[in-house]
């Protein structure tokens, strides 16, 4: 029965994963290598992350500086961050690319923390999700006399302390992604 639980616990260490990388491509003011992670470059024919066809890094809080080691690939790698969603234009020189973040409007901030905070809801609702599916194999567990009534009391009261530890740990990702974003 100590399965089920390990198995719910790695589920809910999944989902808050899942929630910080989430977070991470999200655009907070400052230049972060992260946003770049969704942006797919068409090279020769295949879809490929900028990372794998390009040294990024921050050379300033609000730059991000993209350097194709493939002179060739530079067109591609501008077209694709143009066509995505990042909402920047990317000024390039040739061998360069940079990419220049600007400081985002107060009605800006709201919006992505409205957006932070329905993230880390959905991640609440997963958690949730997961307890409930241990709660069900625990209640078949019992009907199936594998567990006795006591048991099965200790290890439901281990699922809902293990959900809240995960629901609080989720509060805080999102309480340190606001406090970020709405840091000027």
């Amino acid at each position: 029965m100590n399965a089920i639980l390990a198995d719910s616990e790695t589920r809910m260490k999944k989902s808050i994963s899942v929630l910080s990388k989430d977070y991470a491509a999200i655009r907070a003011g400052r230049a972060n290598p992260a946003v770049l992670n969704k942006i797919k470059v068409d090279y020769y024919g295949a879809p490929t992350p900028i990372n794998q066809l390009a040294a990024v890094s921050v050379s300033e809080a609000r730059i991000l500086t993209i350097q194709p080691w493939d002179i060739s690939s530079c067109k591609a790698i501008e077209k694709a961050i143009e066509t995505s969603d990042l909402g920047i234009n990317p000024q390039s020189d040739g061998k360069v690319i940079r990419l220049i973040f600007p400081s985002l409007s107060e009605e800006r901030r709201r919006e992505l923390v409205k957006e932070v905070n329905k993230m880390a809801e959905e991640c609440k609702v997963a958690i949730r999700s997961i307890r409930r599916d241990a709660m069900d194999k625990l209640k078949a567990s019992k009907k199936d006399a594998e567990i006795a009534e006591d048991d099965f009391k200790k290890l439901e009261k281990d699922t809902q302390n293990l959900t809240d530890k995960y629901c609080k740990e989720t509060d805080t990702v999102c309480e340190d992604k606001k406090k970020e974003i709405m840091e000027i």
